[in-house]
């Protein structure tokens, strides 16, 4: 296993788990969220913002770990 590989690999895991805190940003200011210095609207924007770019996240992520993990490396001899 090359090094680039490595590296990959520890940045496909550090990106999973933004993908949790992308989610629970947006979670939190869409229900749990007690800011009297925004506007309910603007929370749920924001929120809602977090939310979908968590899911894009966790689907790229989704797509690199299986290519990294699971499948054989081609350059391999």
């Amino acid at each position: 296993m090359n090094e680039n590989r490595i590296i990959q690999q520890v940045t496909v895991i550090f990106s999973s788990f933004m993908v949790f805190f992308y989610l629970g940003v947006g979670i939190y200011l869409i229900f749990y969220s007690d800011l009297q210095y925004l506007d309910k609207a603007l929370k749920v924007i924001m929120g809602s913002t977090f939310i979908f770019y968590g899911l894009y996240r966790a689907f790229r992520a989704y797509i690199k770990i299986v290519e990294l993990f699971f499948k054989k490396d081609k350059n391999k001899d």
